[in-house]
């Protein structure tokens, strides 16, 4: 672990540079293809939207974050559900129905031709209106999509992750809409990430207000004790993640114990694996939160390995997709 300004430093530069290697670094408003906006498809670069628009100003906007394996995008119906409470929970509606989000989705994919990638549908209130009243914005949607590699590094994946606990917590639920996947609830995620970052970390360790584990800035979290079983925190402030279902649900299928509870920090000592699950992290091992270290152990590999042939990994992988073949 970095010791010292210069190690801190060095291992800053050294994440940065994987990051950018494993990650599409072009512009994301200055790229080639299509995005579905507001009910048509529309020049990526001519995707835009007004200085004054009220959710850039208020944080009125939700968004989702689905991942497309061989052409199929997973748990889709699910993103679109839940995209739809967000909306609700931030006191507005779509105006497309869960099928109709479905179907753009699918489309968008196909028209931008992205059979391995991410997809990223987003509902906000318009520029309509100027203030924190806004009853009478136009709620828009829109859903671009692009190829995406691996969230952290395929090395770092690998190893584990390190992580340490940012100084930034999730709020109590009486505070903030914390079932919604709002972008506001994310401020505090990117502030704890680019914190992490800067002292040589992957990633930070969210504590809930009350010190309780929560997950990490972008992802969910599970842990073992060596007793077989998978603990992971009680969602109550926090996103329920589709693929921490998802995750849980692979468990039950092979009889592991799946326990749901408030973690203390000071459980972490006593961990022998732990891991964490998003659409976008997937299942990825956690080597070290804080200084101390954990195995990538077979529970987490079992995990790994159970998620990516859910997901339809193992499936299309023997064949090189369009993509590649493009390249």
């Amino acid at each position: 672990m970095p010791k010292n300004a210069t190690q801190r430093k060095n291992l800053r530069e050294e994440l940065l540079s994987k990051k950018e290697n494993s990650m599409d670094t072009k512009p994301f408003d200055d790229r080639d293809g299509v995005i579905w906006f507001n009910g048509k498809m529309v020049p990526w670069r001519d995707a835009r939207i007004h200085v004054l628009t009220h959710a850039l100003h208020y944080a009125s906007c939700v968004f989702e974050g689905e991942r497309s394996y061989g052409g199929t995008i997973f748990k889709l119906t699910e993103h679109s559900q839940r995209l739809a409470a967000s909306a609700a929970a931030l006191g507005f509606k779509l105006p497309y129905s869960v099928a109709e989000i479905d179907k753009a989705c699918t489309e968008t994919c196909k028209a931008n031709g992205i059979v391995d990638g991410y997809v990223r549908p987003v509902a906000w209130r318009g520029s309509e209106m100027m203030g924190v009243s806004a009853q009478a914005t136009r709620i828009n949607v829109a859903i671009a999509a692009w190829p995406w590699p691996s969230y952290f590094s395929p090395e770092a994946r690998m190893k584990g992750i390190r992580l340490v606990t940012s100084k930034w917590r999730r709020p109590a639920p009486d505070t903030a809409p914390v079932k919604a996947k709002a972008a506001g609830l994310y401020m505090i995620c990117t502030l704890s990430k680019h914190a992490a970052e800067d002292k040589g970390y992957h990633d930070s360790l969210m504590l809930d207000w009350r010190g309780r584990i929560a997950e990490a800035t972008g992802a969910n979290i599970f842990l073992s004790f060596g007793d077989g079983k998978l603990h992971t925190p009680t969602p109550d402030c926090f996103l329920d993640g589709i693929t921490r279902r998802t995750v849980i649900g692979l468990a039950k299928l092979r009889q592991i114990e799946v326990v749901e509870r408030a973690i203390m920090p000071d459980e972490l000592k006593k961990a022998t694996e732990i891991f964490l699950t998003g659409t976008a992290a997937e299942v990825t091992p956690v080597g070290a939160i804080d200084g101390m270290t954990f195995k990538v152990g077979d529970l987490t590999r079992l995990m790994m390995e159970d998620y990516d042939k859910a997901v339809g990994k193992d499936a299309h992988k023997q064949a090189p997709s369009k993509q590649a073949a493009q390249r």
